[in-house]
């Protein structure tokens, strides 16, 4: 389980196709506090760690071709940046939302707008999958947990402070891009519930 609150960006070094999966080599400071077998989210998506270089920084991770396809993972090339956040500790303060990791689809930028002091981002997602956003909801773009300022159907928009500009891919991300959106699970259940009781 994760919070959405990120702890640093990685750098893609080196991507290896094994068959269907692709396999990816990392590079950033926390490498060396990290240890096989651990989950790190990249990019909201939930990845578990299978090799540590500790003298590199380095560090790597492999996905599923079922991965790749219901993620932006399949985009990835030498040399991104990506956001990564390591599991929550229960001892600490959620100070995002929760985040499980699972990415429910991918949306695409349709526009960002300098605010003078912040930026708005919109993105576009299918509707016909059933997820839905709230104004004043949470969502998680690319692992960030952000609060919705306008939610249209299909749409929604998000406002960016510069420190969450700075220190996450947000200042790399152009109009056209993919992205991974974890919808609120709290929504995501009520909405379940409501289907269920439609059958009933």
């Amino acid at each position: 389980m994760f919070t959405g609150i990120i702890e640093q960006m990685a750098q893609i070094v080196a991507i290896e196709t094994q068959g269907s999966n692709r396999t990816f080599t990392l590079q950033a400071s926390l490498a060396s506090e990290l240890k096989v077998d651990q989950s790190v989210a990249h990019n909201g998506a939930c990845l578990t760690v299978t090799q540590v270089s500790p003298e590199k920084q380095q560090y790597t991770v492999t996905a599923i071709d079922e991965t790749l396809q219901k993620t932006n993972l399949g985009d990835w090339q030498e040399g991104r940046f990506v956001n990564i956040e390591r599991c929550m500790q229960m001892n600490g303060r959620l100070d995002g939302h929760i985040v499980q990791g699972h990415v429910d689809q991918v949306g695409r930028c349709m526009a960002i707008a300098d605010e003078d002091g912040s930026w708005r981002f919109t993105f576009s997602y299918e509707a016909d999958t059933g997820n839905m956003t709230v104004e004043k909801g949470s969502i998680c773009v690319n692992g960030v947990s952000l609060t919705v300022v306008d939610s249209q159907q299909g749409q929604f928009s998000v406002a960016i402070i510069p420190y969450t500009y700075e220190h996450t891919t947000f200042r790399y991300l152009a109009v056209g891009d993919r992205v991974n959106l974890e919808f609120d699970i709290l929504g995501k259940y009520v909405r379940q519930y409501l289907q269920a009781m439609q059958v009933k």
